[in-house]
């Protein structure tokens, strides 16, 4: 898979994610892609939420993989 094609799988993932974020007054923003690691940033409501970790591992990261299964790891940059 191209740098590209990853990019392009990596923001589908976001575009399925986002929509539940937004219902929690957040959303997520794409930072870069570096090798096998996503650099994302929490945004609105999702950067104070207790729980951002949680979705960041079991939500964001996991869909993401679906997309891009080369992928290892999802970071949140504050």
């Amino acid at each position: 898979m191209t740098a590209q094609e990853t990019q392009e799988n990596v923001e589908k993932a976001l575009d399925e994610i986002r929509p539940f974020l937004m219902s929690d007054g957040g959303n997520i923003k794409l930072l870069s892609i570096e090798n096998t690691i996503v650099k994302v940033q929490l945004e609105g409501a999702c950067t104070g939420c207790s729980v951002n970790q949680m979705t960041l591992k079991n939500g964001v990261e996991a869909t993401i993989k679906k997309y891009a299964p080369q992928i290892e790891e999802v970071i949140n940059v504050a």
